[in-house]
Formats: C-alpha cells, structure tokens, sequence
C-alpha cells in the first residue's frame, strides 16, 4: 500500500528518471484542464490551474502554457484546446511534461485514453495527473487503469442515471434541454407555449416549401421580413431543415429520437435515428403550429428530394476535379440535371457556375461522354 510519503518518493524517482531519458536539466510542462458543465462543482478550471502551479513548483516544473476547454466532455473528441494540445506535442520541443489535476480532465474513456498517451509518448511527452501520481512501474500502470475504469464507470452510470430523469420528463412532455424549437417557449414549469412572433415564422417555412419555392428563396423571404433563428442569427438551409424535420411542430412530444454518440468518436449524426420502441412520443402534447397533414406532406418532399440527390450521385465522373476551367481557372465538377420531360443531361461544368450571379463563370458546360471520351483518346495517342 502506499503511503504520502511513498507516493512523494516514487513521483520524484519518476520525475528524474524522465529529465534523464530526455536529457533535460529543468523539467517544462503544460496543462490541461477541461471544465465539465453537467457535474462540475469546486474543481473550476481556475482551482485546477491554482493546484496544478501548485504542485508544479513544489516539484521545480516549469509552466510554458495553459490549455483549458470550458464546459466540455471528455467523451467528446472534438475539444478544441485538447487535440491544439496534442498537435502541438508533435511540433513543440521545449516542454516535456503535460500535467492534469485527475486523470478524468484528460479523458474518460480508457480507449481515447490510451491512444492519446501512445501519441504523446511517441512526440516525448508524459502525462501525469497531480492528484493521482504514477510513474511507469506495472503496480501503478495497473492502478492507474483501475482509477480510468471507475471515471469511465462513473461517466456511464451518470448518463444512465440522468436518462432516467429526462424520460419521466419526457413523458410528461416537459422540455429537456437544450434551446426549444423556433416558435416555442417555455414557461415556469418547462412546458412549451408559442411564441407567436416566432410560429408565424415556421408557419411561412412550412407554407412556402410545401409551394415548391426553393431554400434559398424561403430564406430571403425569413430574413426580409426580419425573422431570425432562436440565437437571433440569420437562416441557412441547415436551420430550414432541422425545422421542417421537426415533428413538434404537430403538437405531439418527440425525445430520444437521434442516435447516443458513437463510442469511438465521440460524434453523433443528427440523421441517424433510434428505433421506434426507443423513441418517446406523445401525441397532443404541446401546442400545435402545422397540421399533420402539412407536415406529412413536407415530409414527402422532403424524401422525394433526398432520393434525388442519391440518385444524382451515383453518376460517375472519372474527371472531376481534374479539369481547369480556362477562363476562371476552376475546376469542372459532374452535374446531371433533367429537363421538363424528364430527359437526363450528364455534363461537366466549372464549379464557379453554382455561384452568385457576380461572381458566376460563364464557361460552357460540356457533355460527360464527350469530354471523357476526348481526353481518353488524347492519353491514347
């Protein structure tokens, strides 16, 4: 077992055996801290740092840099500050040491944990955390492992634990967090009423689509007659979607319908959904902005358009990207396109063309199997 004065022993007997594979008289190090926003109580970002100078000096380190990622999950792979860290451990040579105040700042999953470690161990840098000291003897490699299975213990049983209280929630259709639809607020209790300004908004998206205008031209039409997103932003064809996706807006509760996170990357995609004995849905729940029956007609338009688009890209065009424009010096890119009939046009045209009209190149578009077949036979000859 060890004692405070054993484990003082051990991480100095650590720290010199470091200064001499690396050949350093002064240890330099950076830290990391990561502010957690569901649990975090007294360990501010400030605290860690103050603890970390703290044990830093104690042990004649030297701070180059701060890194500190504000209410950000370590599940996540995306904190910015972190992967700046870790690039800069390949690039930077004056520093040895990063430094973390537990072992759960630096990640909660043992995986991202351990490639991480691999990386900054092959750029010469080694992590130790001030609270929980470990050299790289195998006793404290394996508690080391033990304390990142609890953190990674306790993040899951937490996410659990709050699933529970958002799916009671839920089914009493109260919002569970987040910013509400557009068209929605929420009153004392968390229950959605209408913002009428807002709903007059979803109702002109809805209307207008359903009229066959196109994106842009609804997003004109918003920003003209001063509507803006629930952040007070202007609209793009992403917050046109989500809206026109959102089942809300029928009245009836929607939770739990996105996928979790995927385990590897931290990332989840918005249009991958959960089953349907999953998904939490209470019909006649909130107020009602559209009716069913608009909103299953969008639906339509919505699926008919997106099948399109996957039937468009399935053309091949093995010259894509390849070609420079001779007038503006772009590059030509396939597009297919059907006339009034129905009938398939497959050509290459320069990419400049998808711009504004002020900006748009007036180069010819050219016929795929013409073009192809052209610089086929110039390789031949």
């Amino acid at each position: 077992m060890y004692t405070q004065k054993g484990v003082c022993v051990m991480i100095e007997n650590y720290l010199e055996k470091i200064k001499q594979r690396l050949k350093v008289v002064v240890l330099h190090a950076v830290i990391y801290t990561r502010y957690s926003s569901d649990n975090q109580r007294s360990e501010s970002i400030d605290a860690q740092i103050r603890l970390i100078r703290k044990w830093a000096q104690e042990h004649n380190i030297i701070i180059d840099k701060v890194y500190a990622d504000e209410a950000q999950s370590a599940k996540r792979d995306d904190r910015q500050q972190f992967q700046q860290m870790i690039a800069d451990s390949k690039k930077q040579k004056d520093w040895q040491l990063v430094l973390v105040h537990k072992l759960d700042r630096f990640a909660r999953n043992r995986m991202d944990s351990a490639a991480y470690r691999v990386e900054l161990r092959k750029n010469k840098k080694y992590l130790i955390s001030t609270t929980e000291q470990f050299d790289d003897t195998p006793e404290s490699c394996m508690l080391e492992g033990i304390i990142e299975s609890m953190a990674e213990f306790y993040s899951k049983n937490l996410a659990r634990e709050t699933m529970k209280g958002l799916t009671e929630n839920a089914l009493k259709a109260k919002h569970c967090g987040g910013t509400p639809p557009l068209g929605y607020d929420l009153d004392e209790n968390k229950n959605y009423k209408i913002n009428e300004f807002e709903a007059q908004a979803v109702k002109l998206i809805f209307s207008l689509f359903l009229d066959g205008n196109s994106y842009k031209t609804i997003i004109y039409a918003l920003n003209e007659q001063g509507f803006r997103t629930k952040k007070n932003a202007l609209f793009t064809q992403n917050s046109l979607y989500e809206i026109l996706r959102n089942e809300k807006y029928t009245g009836t509760f929607v939770f739990n319908k996105t996928q979790s996170r995927d385990e590897v990357t931290g990332k989840r995609s918005r249009h991958q959904h959960k089953s349907a004995e999953e998904i939490i849905k209470v019909e006649n729940a909130i107020p009602q902005i559209v009716t069913h029956e608009e909103f299953k007609r969008v639906q339509e338009k919505l699926n008919s358009r997106r099948n399109a688009y996957i039937n468009n890209t399935k053309e091949l065009y093995l010259l894509s990207g390849k070609i420079q424009c001779g007038i503006c010096g772009g590059k030509f890119v396939g597009s297919r396109r059907f006339n009034n009939r129905g009938v398939k046009y497959v050509r290459y045209i320069c990419n400049i063309n998808h711009r504004s009209k002020e900006q748009r190149c007036n180069n010819h578009s050219y016929k795929r199997d013409w073009i192809e077949t052209f610089v086929l036979n110039k390789v031949v000859e």
